[in-house]
């Protein structure tokens, strides 16, 4: 951390916090167009952690609200990603047509969960550095290089108040390629993910029904049901369910879905128990 924060931070006369250009990956190169305004402190890393909130444990200066359902997972024909498009800000609703899924190249895939400006400046700077790797090996990227280049990216400012929880979902030499990369640091591969506060309920419905040998039709239609049924339960996801499918000559998009709709078509899994035959009876004492 000492060593991003000497190459992001210059300081003039006055001993005060100025631009700094960005160095990315590892040192391979230097993006001069990048630049960062630093808190005008000894130390900004300690100065964000204190006074920025992520988790929404405690009051800050800084509050990240976040909401959302991302899930993605692998089956026997590529990978199947859905997410649904509310952006909430705290209890208000900002947008009900965000994209939360980036197209950051015709192979690959990344999911928006956390802060938007975050995850979406990030991913497309993923996106740049994946061309810039194709011009140089004259090859694609594998999955699992794009995945390493933007935890490597992000882990320079852990601490210092980003909230990502990202997917990168692709298709290469090895196949399809599926994995998880936060804020923290944090990268790891499987078959099955799901991300950000409706999360919980995207997996009761996965775990239920999840298994690697589904036809195309089924997991489509799983995924669709994972995040409708996360859109009907937390209140921060919503809006329409966008898919894709990620095949070995690339991904396919499919129409968007709103949730309102698909609530008549999965209304009889929902429907009360017994509520008609047990009417409430009220007893006089």
């Amino acid at each position: 951390m000492n060593h991003a924060l000497e190459q992001l931070t210059k300081q003039d006369a006055s001993g005060h916090a100025i631009q700094g250009d960005l160095d990315y990956a590892g040192g391979q190169g230097r993006l001069s167009g990048l630049k960062f305004e630093l808190a005008a402190v000894d130390n900004p890393a300690s100065f964000t952690q204190k006074h920025t909130d992520v988790k929404s444990e405690r009051d800050a200066l800084i509050k990240v609200a976040h909401g959302t359902t991302t899930l993605a997972f692998k089956f026997k024909d590529g990978i199947i990603v859905a997410t649904d498009s509310r952006a909430t800000m705290g209890n208000i609703i900002g947008s009900q047509t965000v994209k939360k899924v980036i197209e950051i190249n015709p192979y690959l895939l990344g999911t928006m969960a956390g802060g938007a400006a975050d995850c979406g400046f990030w991913e497309r700077v993923l996106g740049m550095e994946c061309r810039l790797y194709e011009l140089r090996n004259k090859k694609r990227i594998s999955v699992a290089a794009a995945s390493k280049i933007l935890v490597n990216l992000v882990l320079r400012y852990k601490g210092m108040g980003l909230s990502m929880g990202t997917m990168v979902a692709g298709w290469d030499e090895k196949g399809p390629g599926l994995f998880y990369v936060d804020s923290e640091g944090e990268r790891m591969t499987n078959d099955l993910f799901s991300v950000g506060s409706g999360s919980t309920f995207a997996y009761g419905i996965l775990d239920a029904s999840y298994k690697y040998d589904m036809e195309p039709e089924e997991a489509i239609d799983l995924a669709r049901r994972a995040i409708y049924h996360a859109a009907h339960r937390d209140a921060f996801s919503g809006g329409v369910v966008r898919m894709y499918w990620v095949k070995r000559d690339g991904w396919v998009p499919f129409p968007l879905e709103d949730v309102s709709d698909l609530y008549y078509k999965y209304h009889p899994e929902i429907q009360l128990t017994n509520a008609t035959e047990s009417p409430i009876t009220v007893t006089s004492v």
